[in-house]
């Protein structure tokens, strides 16, 4: 059977796609995987899995109306020239125009998996409420004849279904895009300061703004934690300055440590993971956190909420409240005896429900690949 993996941003292929994309080709199928022009190293691993790669233009943030119709004409031709059995589409655009591109030639092979719902769908301007509008819309129509379409959280599942953009007999939930434990090994936690660790591209839904307030809040009574930022500057319409980082760090509230093409050792040095997004489909950072072992400290928003049971493996606060994040911070340096119990339920819940092998197992009976 011929596959193709569609995406938008090449530096995630391997780490999010990479087990799947591996998993397909080891059942024998053929899979090329597309997405926006990727450096050699990304070719040569993609390569390495046994698949074919072929770029296409794709601007992952923004609307250019003119743009986008390249996008939809570029996987419209790849569609033609590659004569799939079935398509994987996943994030926004690869989505919305894959879904388009697909129906436009009758192809009936399309499947959707939605990571999360991101800026689109969130309230606020003028601006923001129209793309809300615009971006329903357009996912209605591009899923209107989708074989299947997979969610990583229930909510989102449902909510898709309520607004009546999938249809309920074709959508399906699986448990994020999983993790490979054997590679994200529990690792014990580090002597030295009390370090928190968040990251995330820098977004304002991805809580950033409130880590930095809480992270002042704290250090007025904490002055030698750390807490410290990982993560790569981005050009959507929600993302956080140079300006604004740089302030933070001369005002000793935050450390930036810039972007990483490796989290591990990042995580590996680190005593809590802290992530208080607005909302995820399934935040991958959160369970490569719980894979090597740390508490977690995250929002009571959808998507993040699944990896956390209260009290256990860590704690939930509530989505853009400074104050309660600073509230839990203080509980995690006042109480260090709780890292260790809070640090193997994490990974127990990874082995338990979040394994890769058995997300990409779904994924495949979904596809009834």
């Amino acid at each position: 059977m011929k596959i193709v993996i569609i995406g938008a941003y090449p530096n995630s292929i391997i780490g999010f796609r990479g087990a799947l994309i591996r998993s397909f080709v080891d059942a024998g199928h053929e899979v090329t995987v597309m997405s926006a022009a990727a450096s050699a190293d990304v070719v040569a691993q993609v390569t390495a899995l046994g698949a074919t790669f072929r770029p296409y233009k794709v601007q992952r943030n923004g609307l250019n109306p003119l743009a986008d119709i390249m996008t939809l004409l570029a996987i419209k031709q790849a569609l033609v020239e590659l004569a799939p059995d079935q398509v994987l589409a996943y994030t926004i655009k690869p989505i919305i125009w894959g879904g388009i591109a697909a129906r436009l030639i009758g192809f009936n092979g399309f499947n959707a998996m939605i990571t999360g719902l991101g800026y689109a769908f969130e309230k606020g301007s003028f601006m923001r409420n129209s793309v809300n509008y615009l971006v329903k819309h357009l996912y209605k129509f591009s899923l209107a004849n989708a074989k299947k379409v997979i969610f990583q959280n229930q909510e989102n599942r449902q909510l898709f279904v309520d607004l009546g953009l999938a249809q309920a007999d074709k959508c399906y939930r699986v448990f994020g895009s999983g993790i490979d434990i054997d590679a994200y090994q529990q690792q014990p936690l580090p002597q030295g300061k009390v370090t928190f660790l968040l990251i995330a591209r820098l977004l304002g839904d991805k809580g950033i703004r409130e880590f930095a307030k809480a992270a002042k809040i704290v250090k007025q009574r904490y002055p030698n934690i750390n807490c410290q930022l990982l993560g790569p500057y981005d050009s959507s319409p929600d993302h956080i300055s140079v300006e604004e980082v740089q302030q933070w760090q001369l005002e000793g509230q935050i450390e930036y440590l810039g972007s990483t093409d490796n989290v591990i050792p990042f995580i590996q040095a680190c005593h809590i993971y802290t992530l208080p997004s607005y909302h995820e489909g399934l935040p991958r950072t959160v369970l490569e956190a719980m894979s090597i072992g740390r508490p977690i400290l995250t929002t009571d928003a959808v998507g993040c909420r699944d990896t956390v049971i209260n009290g256990e493996n860590g704690w939930l606060v509530p989505v853009r409240d400074a104050k309660q994040l600073a509230h839990r911070m203080i509980w995690f340096i006042e109480n260090p005896e709780h890292w260790p119990l809070m640090a193997n339920a994490s990974r127990k819940m990874v082995e338990n429900s979040f394994n890769v092998n058995q997300v990409n197992a779904e994924i495949n009976k979904i596809m009834a690949l």
